[in-house]
């Protein structure tokens, strides 16, 4: 039936923004979480890696070779694990100065720690990017949320109009009117301000329906009246 269709359509899609908006919350959270992810697995490497060197330096000729190789071990991680273009440059600073750094160099050892610390720097501030790319896209999706809620929220205003228009309002003009009829009022009918083409197609037939059954009972009325008129003359 056409009266159905639009609030068929209403439910429908309402039904298909909150789905939507279900499926977009999932689909910001997934997003934030390899990105959190990247900030504790990759870049962190990093920094302790840093820690590490600074570590084996600082023990120097106290460790004898057993710090030099733990200073290995830790360039040889940091290096395995670049995550940022300036990187290398630094790697490269530290592979150059450090073995002089543990020689007594007093130059090179303060190389190699700016070096190091720069490589820090390096991964802090990646690792500060990536917190505010996430914040960014969590503002992102939250407003998004807010958007899709306002636009439900107004389709809703719409579709119970429309749902008062096309269901609400004649079911209260049509009982109306029968509860009228029902009571002798036989000269009502139904009638709305600009109704929809069907729902005015449903009025104009309880109308119609109306009219025969008050012509009807006029009819019966006026039968019993000439009956009687004939008896009482006789």
């Amino acid at each position: 039936m056409k009266i159905s269709r639009p609030v068929e359509f209403g439910a429908w899609f309402l039904i298909a923004i909150n789905l939507a908006m279900a499926f977009g919350s999932i689909w910001i959270f997934t997003r934030m979480a390899p990105a959190i992810e990247v900030i504790i697995s990759r870049n962190e490497v990093s920094l302790e890696s840093c820690e590490d060197m600074l570590s084996a330096l600082l023990k120097g000729k106290a460790m004898g070779d057993s710090s030099v190789f733990e200073f290995r071990e830790a360039l040889a991680m940091a290096s395995s694990n670049i995550t940022e273009q300036a990187e290398p440059a630094v790697l490269a600073q530290i592979e150059a100065y450090y073995e002089n750094a543990f020689s007594g160099n007093g130059e090179s050892l303060l190389q190699t720690i700016q070096s190091i610390n720069d490589l820090g720097d390096i991964n802090r501030e990646a690792m500060r990017c990536a917190d505010v790319k996430a914040k960014q896209l969590g503002y992102a999706g939250a407003w998004g949320v807010v958007f899709m809620a306002t636009g439900a929220f107004l389709i809703g205003v719409i579709f119970l109009r429309t749902l008062d228009r096309h269901l609400v309002e004649p079911m209260q003009e049509i009982n109306a009117v029968v509860t009228s009829f029902c009571k002798g009022d036989t000269l009502r009918r139904c009638t709305l301000s600009k109704p929809a083409v069907p729902v005015r197609q449903v009025l104009g037939h309880i109308n119609e329906l109306l009219d025969i059954k008050s012509g009807t009972s006029r009819s019966g009325a006026l039968e019993s009246g000439s009956k009687t008129a004939i008896t009482r003359r006789a």
